[in-house]
């Protein structure tokens, strides 16, 4: 994996607010086709962290750096706006813990798809939802509510819908914040056997932010342990989470383990 050039680079990402640390000199570095997980409790910084890696949030101090289709690597944020807006609609997708912040609840489910499609020069309308509902059958949506309004869909089949609308384009990169965290047990497993499919079946490289060390197990390649704005340990998930080193770690670990 690491004979490619890095996708995404972050290279002592801080981040503040007033006077409270955030996120604090954090450096990785993200290849094709790898999943990377972010835990830690709420307040540790993993979202603040995410939300900066997409290019949503900037830092106060250190880069962003993404390696793109036709320029090579960038710092997302000496880059024009346009040009980071435009990367967000091509190169990468972002999966919101509500699926109501990643989706129009006022148009149907095919228009939800297909502004995703047009975003990346598609035009003609038969091909545009041809392909939206294929994409509903791959989520395990019927095709047939392709004219229905999200807002109708139940909350796994709304985040559902979310995860063809940030993968229908083929991206390079997709950021899931605490993707299934709002969904019943069961639903969240039917969810998470979705995304680890379509994940390794599009070969695309993903961060995805979880408190559950369940799902990091499931879906990440490699772990990062964050508490206090700070990585205090990662390294892969398995070896992370069967013998973790840190005493933060070892806490969050054990504490799974008794409940």
């Amino acid at each position: 994996m690491n004979n490619t050039p890095p996708l995404l680079q972050a290279r002592n990402v801080s981040k503040f607010y007033g006077g409270k640390t955030a996120c604090e000199q954090v450096n990785l570095s993200l290849y094709p086709g790898e999943v990377l997980g972010i835990v830690g409790e709420s307040g540790s910084g993993k979202s603040t962290l995410l939300n900066c890696l997409a290019g949503q949030l900037q830092p106060e101090q250190g880069e962003v750096l993404f390696n793109t289709r036709d320029e090579g690597i960038v710092d997302l944020f000496t880059i024009s706006e346009a040009r980071r807006r435009l990367l967000a609609r091509t190169d990468w997708g972002f999966v919101h813990q509500s699926a109501r912040d990643g989706l129009r609840v006022e148009v149907s489910a095919g228009a939800n798809v297909g502004e995703r499609l047009m975003a990346v020069g598609a035009r003609h309308y038969g091909q545009i939802r041809a392909e939206a509902q294929d994409w509903l059958h791959r989520v395990e949506i019927d095709a047939n509510r392709i004219d229905d309004l999200p807002r109708d869909f139940s909350g796994g089949m709304q985040q559902r819908l979310q995860i063809a609308r940030n993968l229908v384009t083929k991206p390079r990169l997709i950021f899931m914040d605490e993707p299934t965290a709002s969904l019943d047990v069961s639903v969240q497993a039917r969810l998470l056997d979705l995304l680890r499919q379509l994940v390794s079946q599009l070969q695309v490289a993903a961060v995805i932010v979880t408190h559950d060390l369940a799902v990091a197990r499931l879906l990440a390649h490699r772990l990062m342990v964050m508490r206090h704005g700070q990585v205090v340990e990662e390294g892969l998930t398995d070896q992370v989470l069967d013998d973790p080193q840190h005493p933060y770690t070892q806490l969050l670990v054990s504490s799974v383990l008794q409940a």
